[in-house]
């Protein structure tokens, strides 16, 4: 079994999705955009070139993936906590590496640090309002 993660956004998809790019490397295997599907030519112009679908491989089992809300379909984004992606790197350098790209323009709650769990960890919410911890733990890279 895989399990990927779906984000969600309120006409940002893509742009979170070209920095993440930017951090973790890689090719997008989708970037299908709302015009793309059936019957969108009733939507607005604006939510038309909204992202219905992008995906992101970041490793060789797991593909981060998203897609834009519709307002105009009653869809509204509501940002919170109930939600983290957990990234578990091979290295404290990768830790870092990561920690200091996604987190770059966000809010930092816990720096990487060594912590007293005997992992080396750390927590932000990255500038599109999604939620990350890097935790690395040499027994398990």
């Amino acid at each position: 079994m895989k399990v990927n993660p779906y984000l969600n956004f309120d006409g940002k998809a893509e742009e979170a999705f070209e920095f993440y790019k930017s951090v973790f490397g890689g090719e997008f295997t989708a970037n299908m955009k709302m015009s793309d599907a059936p019957d969108t030519d009733k939507l607005a112009k604006e939510e038309q070139s909204r992202t219905m679908h992008i995906s992101l491989p970041i490793s060789p089992n797991t593909i981060l993936m998203a897609s834009d809300i519709l307002p105009s379909m009653g869809h509204s984004l509501k940002q919170g906590n109930n939600s983290y992606i957990s990234i578990h790197p091979d290295s404290k350098e990768e830790a870092d590496r990561l920690f200091n790209g996604l987190s770059e323009g966000g809010t930092i709650e816990m720096p990487m640090a060594d912590q007293f769990w005997g992992d080396y960890y750390g927590s932000f919410i990255d500038k599109f309002g999604i939620h990350w911890m890097i935790n690395y733990n040499k027994d398990f890279s």
